[in-house]
């Protein structure tokens, strides 16, 4: 997986980015719970994590995904929204979101699309097959018949 730098934040939104980190709701904890630790596929995720003038909920870096639980004031925000998931899909992220009531009803569900995801984000090459690559025994040219 591939590391990028965050986008620049403002120390204001980092203390934001605290006082979200200490007030955790039910459904980003229970998801917290399954992504912490590298428990998910190894994947190294981080919480409530200023990114530019916004503060996502979890960001795992290294395959550039957002994942956003998001509660019933969101589907007020929705505008605001797009404009966040423009902002940071702009920055190389992929935004993935669930409503909190998926989250707590259906976290198989909800990890399973967090899963491909990073299937997804994080695919690398496997070696070449024998005789095919650039070290292969033989001429230039054999073993690609």
């Amino acid at each position: 997986m591939r590391q990028r730098p965050l986008p620049e934040s403002t120390p204001a939104r980092k203390t934001f980015a605290r006082a979200l980190r200490a007030s955790i709701t039910e459904a980003e904890s229970r998801l917290w719970y399954f992504l912490r630790d590298r428990r998910f596929k190894g994947a190294k995720f981080r919480r409530q994590v200023p990114v530019g003038p916004y503060v996502v909920d979890f960001l795992c870096v290294a395959a550039s995904l957002v994942v956003e639980a998001d509660g019933g004031q969101h589907s007020e925000r929705m505008a605001r929204d797009e404009e966040r998931t423009k902002y940071l899909e702009g920055n190389g992220y992929r935004v993935v979101r669930f409503w909190n009531n998926d989250v707590m009803g259906n976290i198989e569900g909800v990890m399973e699309v967090i899963g491909r995801e990073l299937d997804m984000r994080t695919l690398t090459p496997g070696p070449s097959p024998k005789g095919e690559g650039s070290r292969g025994k033989g001429k230039a040219g054999e073993g690609m018949r």
